[in-house]
């Protein structure tokens, strides 16, 4: 996700302080994670505790001309003391304890888990991957629905001023929504510091709504008790777990704790969840319960009841604010997840647009942002109100969560090398936490779970197509290669002419002859005076050291082979790694140097090794894939493109 943080300065803190440095440098990468990490979690009060108390009193809105409900006093304690224990178990316990600890060279997320499970366990990782999939999939879903409906609910706020709003609802949802999506191409950096200081001032209004009513009725505090939830879950069977599907809304965005470690480090957003955002949180949910014991008629829209009346209009500008940073936040994590991805190998190349030179993931991928804001805005119009939305949300964030808890049984016993027994022990409590929650969201899929499943079952067959139809494309071009070795021997033998300056071939597989190079041979019947076979290598670290950034093999006297490494999380920018190789002793000189890509064009096959259908996916996805002048950032005026066509 975005980063608020000068990706230099919180490397010093880290190295100086561990992980969030100290004195003001601390605070400040604490309250910048108020502002990205705990968007998602920050504005769940606005629809959560509702939706929960709706689907356990059988509540549906005034548009069906019931009366208001009786909600009896210990649906209300049910209903909260699940959520309390929701969020001091899922986020608190397993987020913030256990899996903040889980990191990769400092970076989180769900492709983090899986990068340590692969290197952990080596071969046989298909099982890992296909996981490691399943979760970046599913976190797409929530990137659609998050968006939709954080502002939906935040702009049903102006329901309450008056009626006459309900016609705009809609109209004002769809414009702010558009608006977010069309500025993300100018970066976040100017904005982002204003993040962290608005969602504090989110959290201590929560906080206040909260403790003003929470005397409505002091008993209300007896929710802290687990008994009370576990009696409503045993005395209401079906309707105590569709209730538990909608008390998962408190704790969406909880992942992000997770996803977002590398940006602001383990102590700063842990000191920022204990000392603000859970107090602030639990705070307004205790005060929400109050308030619909005392008055039942409040049941309709708990949170905005909390204000008065003269406050309601600035509540809900405060409200779509922080949807809004929220929204802001998931957007950025999709970024920043596609990045990883194609990195990774399971997704084309995409541009990637740097917004800011100084903070670190500010990043700008436009295909992204268009298709996210197409899926929200379908979401919208489709469900119209964030009580319908709701019955969508959670499924995605669920899947998500299960597949993290499994994944850290993994790194727990290969990585931090503890007994499986014990492992087991510390994970298999909360993979049933997950997957509880995961079977009650799933009665919701008929009702709009489908939604974020169909999106990220799409994403899956994507990545899954990507895959295959690289792997085959890779297997048919190898058996019309060249190795390398034996035409360098065949060159000595035979040397064509001779051009001065250096020449760099790119290739994914340094073993063989570049196509650029063949071409070459074949059609210009000259050779360069230096020749590199060049590969771009993705490690499964977030970054890589300079001093780990370049090998430099030598051939014969006019061919080397030269290697660079990037992490998964770093721009593979070729002409500054190449730079590096100075220090090897290699006179690298821009102005001198060429650049030679192979540009292929893909055909079907007569006999594939994929359906037809997805044989021409795979070569869409192809088409539409970033060259590699761009993705390498190599100057458009140094490359020299040679087209071959190949059939998958």
């Amino acid at each position: 996700m975005s980063s608020t943080v000068p990706n230099e300065q919180f490397e010093a803190d880290t190295r100086s302080h561990g992980h969030g440095g100290s004195g003001k440098h601390f605070w400040a990468l604490a309250i910048g994670s108020v502002g990205v990490v705990y968007g998602d979690i920050g504005t769940s009060p606005l629809y959560a505790f509702r939706e929960a108390l709706h689907a356990a009193v059988g509540f549906q809105g005034p548009a069906t001309g019931h009366a208001v409900p009786v909600v009896p006093r210990d649906t209300v304690l049910g209903v909260l003391s699940l959520i309390v224990w929701a969020l001091l178990l899922v986020v608190t316990a397993k987020y913030v304890m256990i899996l903040l600890k889980a990191d990769n060279n400092g970076e989180g997320g769900t492709l983090s888990l899986m990068a340590l499970c692969q290197r952990a366990l080596g071969r046989g990782t298909n099982l890992v991957f296909f996981l490691g999939v399943i979760g970046a999939a599913m976190f797409y879903g929530d990137s659609i629905i998050t968006p939709a409906i954080s502002v939906l609910s935040a702009v049903e706020g102006l329901k309450l001023v008056t009626p006459a709003f309900e016609p705009y609802v809609i109209p004002v949802t769809l414009v702010i929504l558009i608006a977010l999506f069309a500025v993300q191409s100018r970066g976040t950096a100017k904005v982002a510091t204003f993040f962290g200081p608005i969602m504090v001032g989110w959290f201590l209004m929560l906080a206040g709504g909260g403790i003003a009513h929470i005397s409505d009725d002091i008993g209300v505090l007896a929710a802290v008790n687990p008994l009370y939830g576990l009696r409503f879950l045993l005395e209401h069977k079906i309707i105590g777990l569709v209730t538990l599907g909608l008390v998962f809304l408190a704790v969406t965005g909880g992942e992000a704790l997770y996803a977002d470690l590398g940006h602001f480090g383990k102590r700063p957003i842990r000191a920022a969840w204990f000392w603000l955002v859970l107090p602030a949180l639990v705070l307004n949910y205790f005060g929400q319960g109050a308030l619909v014991l005392a008055y039942p008629e409040t049941v309709q829209s708990p949170f905005f009841r909390l204000y008065p009346d003269w406050a309601t209009v600035p509540v809900v500008i405060m409200a779509t604010m922080a949807t809004v940073i929220a929204s802001q936040a998931v957007i950025t994590g999709a970024f920043s997840l596609t990045h990883q991805a194609i990195q990774l190998g399971l997704l084309p190349r995409m541009e990637i647009r740097y917004t800011s030179e100084t903070h670190a993931g500010q990043i700008y991928i436009p295909r992204i942002n268009w298709l996210l804001l197409l899926g929200v805005i379908a979401l919208v119009l489709s469900f119209r109100t964030s009580s319908n939305l709701a019955s969508a949300y959670g499924i995605a964030v669920t899947t998500t969560m299960t597949v993290d808890a499994i994944l850290a049984f993994l790194v727990i016993w290969r990585v931090w090398k503890w007994q499986p027994a014990a492992a087991a022990l510390l994970v298999i409590p909360f993979l049933m936490i997950d997957l509880t929650f995961l079977g009650a969201n799933l009665l919701k899929l008929f009702e709009g779970g489908y939604a974020p499943l169909t999106f990220g079952s799409a994403l899956i067959v994507l990545i899954w197509t990507w895959r295959r139809g690289t792997r085959i494309l890779q297997d048919k071009t190898r058996k019309a290669e060249v190795p390398l070795d034996m035409l360098v021997r065949n060159l000595e033998k035979k040397p064509p002419h001779k051009v001065q300056g250096t020449a760099v071939f790119l290739t994914s597989d340094p073993d063989y002859a570049p196509a650029a190079l063949l071409h070459n041979l074949k059609h210009n019947k000259i050779l360069h005076e230096k020749n590199v076979i060049l590969t771009v290598n993705f490690t499964d670290t977030p970054r890589v050291a300079d001093e780990d950034r370049v090998t430099i093999e030598p051939i014969s006297e006019l061919f080397s082979r030269v290697t660079l490494r990037f992490g998964y999380m770093e721009s593979p920018n070729v002409p500054r790694g190449l730079a590096i190789a100075r220090k090897l002793g290699w006179s690298f000189d821009i102005m001198s140097t060429s650049f030679f890509v192979s540009r292929r064009s893909i055909k079907p096959a007569a006999r594939s090794g994929m359906p037809i259908w997805q044989d021409k996916l795979f070569i869409g996805l192809a088409r539409n894939a970033t060259d590699a002048t761009d993705f390498f950032q190599i100057p458009t005026g140094r490359v020299v493109e040679v087209g071959t066509q190949v059939t998958v």
